[in-house]
């Protein structure tokens, strides 16, 4: 029989990865790239095809600037079906609006240049402001982007027929991929129920995987998925409500599962570090493998036996104490979403916080700026640079210098491929079908590194930025070379004049948002430690992953900003080391709640606070 491995402060194989200190170098940004995280390739593929089939009805509609309403589609597919169809409807909901506000502006600008100025700025400081201070966030970029170009599209339109033109080609803009997203969406992409079991079963073979003598690469992908939290699986777990096919009860058995499934990762962590005994391990790894099975195939356990593993191990006998309530709700869990205070559609600090209004005026002086370079250089085909300006634009300096290098490189990589097309492949094109299967294959390029962590999928979109704006022309496919040239000039201008002036004006740094971000953190931690039953300590378990998730990524922000904007980096430093004892610590509460150094390691975050 195996002896057990005696638990200890540190892992056999090594410390605890310092996810903070690595930051996004290179070397990250390429694991990320190349991480197949569970159901993206689906996510890939089906976003590419909801990009194809656009711009097939956009050939067959013959709708200008086709490269538009791909661009819309690749930023507001989702995974499920039902997410994708109300987005679907919401979007040709919103463009009766935005049809009847453009028809009001086109007859007050009409023939009155400056006034037309004045409208496409007002315009951009409302989008930029509800991207800042309401629940639309990057919706609102996206119908800024739709109305602010119909409107300077304008000046191409002949007088006659220009207002019947411009509306048509808004709605066509927002309608062609809206229905899409309704029709396909319904066919090829999933319920959101089976993203939820999938999500929970692939949290149930990584803490596998982690039992299994990790290595350090699985650690990372195992801190990643653990950073996740139950966010995206409880929007899951809303969305399959909303079908109305599947039982509350159901539904409240996998809500309680999602949970139980970060709290058993977080479990397998700490017991890659401490150790837990072979034969403990694979006691576990059985269990966990049946269960993912059951998930996979869309269901869940009614029952699980408690594995009899050693007593002598702590780790292994929590791990083990959750499996029999590991998909049973609690009493108050049907009363949960009713007790939830509501948020409004504004942010409590919409009117009172100045960076709101003051990231709202640097988003249209970078819009105004752009269009009047536009003008003055009298060169209609880096129109690309207003574009660029509405999807580019970021709350906090660092987030625009850690963006930046994916900006450029994913606008390289686009047009690249886009001049690439146009020199190797567009001449040997006879047909439709041949042009269909070229944009699939760079949208599933630009859609699998979109579908990757965040902190890479900015760099996708741009990629399908690029090559749509390249080889997308007027009613389809160009062989122009020089509107590839034109509109990669806009995009790179458009990427430097953002990146001036918002690094200039106001310069907002994720400094000042670490307070706010760690307090928040106490509070998670001191929730989980008074958190009495197993599925309370889950449910703050994954609340306090979500929120170390917001703290990290706010701290790596701040210490890739400009080494003169650091106002204290001691302060960095040291708050670094807090949040990786913060990790550490979430995870020991699911050992030993109780814990005596609770007060001591949590003074340390309030004194960085």
């Amino acid at each position: 029989m195996a002896q057990p491995v005696p638990e200890t402060a540190s892992a056999p194989d090594g410390p605890r990865p310092d996810m903070t200190r690595a930051g996004l170098g290179l070397a990250r940004i390429w694991r990320l790239v190349r991480d197949p995280a569970p159901g993206r390739m689906g996510y890939a593929l089906r976003m590419a095809a909801g990009c194809t089939t656009t711009v097939l009805v956009g050939e067959i509609w013959q709708v200008p600037e086709l490269a538009v309403p791909a661009l819309v589609m690749m930023a507001l597919w989702q995974k499920d079906r039902v997410t994708n169809a109300l987005a679907g409807v919401a979007v040709n909901v919103v463009v009766l609006i935005l049809l009847t506000i453009i028809y009001g502006l086109i007859r007050l600008t009409l023939d009155h240049p400056m006034g037309l100025v004045i409208v496409i700025a007002l315009l951009s400081f409302m989008f930029f402001f509800l991207g800042s201070a309401s629940k639309l966030k990057p919706v609102a970029y996206m119908l800024g982007l739709i109305t602010v170009y119909g409107l300077i599209a304008i000046d191409e339109v002949p007088v006659g027929e220009v207002v019947t033109r411009a509306l048509l080609y808004t709605d066509l803009f927002l309608a062609v991929p809206g229905a899409v997203m309704v029709v396909l969406g319904l066919l090829i992409c999933p319920s959101p129920r089976r993203i939820l079991t999938d999500s929970i079963a692939a949290r149930l073979r990584m803490a596998c995987r982690l039992l299994s003598n990790p290595d350090e690469r699985i650690r990372e992908q195992a801190t990643d998925m653990l950073r996740a939290g139950t966010t995206d699986m409880m929007k899951s777990a809303k969305m399959a409500g909303l079908e109305k096919i599947w039982s509350q009860r159901d539904l409240a058995c996998l809500r309680q599962a999602a949970s139980s499934s970060v709290a058993v990762l977080a479990l397998a962590d700490t017991a890659s570090r401490s150790g837990v005994s072979q034969d403990d391990a694979a006691c576990l790894i059985r269990t966990f493998e049946d269960m993912a099975a059951i998930f996979a195939d869309g269901d869940y356990p009614a029952a699980i036996d408690r594995p009899a593993v050693s007593a002598t191990s702590p780790t292994a006998c929590a791990m083990a104490d959750l499996l029999p309530d590991f998909a049973t709700p609690s009493a108050d869990d049907a009363k949960a979403p009713s007790q939830k205070k509501k948020s409004g559609f504004l942010a409590e600090d919409a009117f009172s916080n100045p960076d709101h209004v003051r990231f709202a005026v640097k988003g249209t002086a970078a819009v105004m700026l752009s269009y009047l370079t536009f003008k003055v250089l009298d060169w209609p085909g880096i129109h690309t640079c207003i574009i660029t300006c509405f999807i580019v634009a970021l709350p906090t300096m660092g987030e625009m210098v850690s963006k930046l290098t994916l900006r450029i490189s994913g606008a390289l990589v686009g047009g690249t491929l886009g001049i690439a097309a146009i020199i190797f492949v567009m001449p040997h094109l006879n047909g439709i079908t041949g042009f269909l299967v070229l944009v699939f294959v760079v949208s599933l390029i630009a859609a699998w590194v979109k579908t990757g962590d965040e902190r890479i999928a900015y760099a996708g979109f741009q990629i399908g930025l690029a090559f749509y704006l390249t080889d997308l022309k007027g009613y389809g496919p160009t062989a122009d070379m020089a509107t590839a040239r034109d509109r990669i000039v806009g995009i790179m201008l458009g990427n430097f004049i953002t990146y001036a002036m918002f690094t200039s004006f106001w310069p907002a740094s994720a400094y000042d948002r670490i307070g706010d971000g760690v307090r928040k953190l106490v509070e998670c931690l001191n929730g989980q430690a008074n958190a009495s039953t197993p599925q309370a300590r889950s449910d703050a378990l994954a609340r306090t992953q979500s929120v170390l998730l917001e703290s990290e990524r706010t701290l790596e922000y701040a210490m890739s900003e400009p080494v003169h904007t650091r106002a204290d980096q001691p302060r960095l430093e040291a708050t670094r080391r807090a949040l990786d004892d913060a990790a550490e610590l979430s995870e020991d509460l699911l050992v030993t709640p109780g814990r005596p150094d609770f007060s001591e390691r949590t003074a340390r975050l309030e004194q960085i606070a």
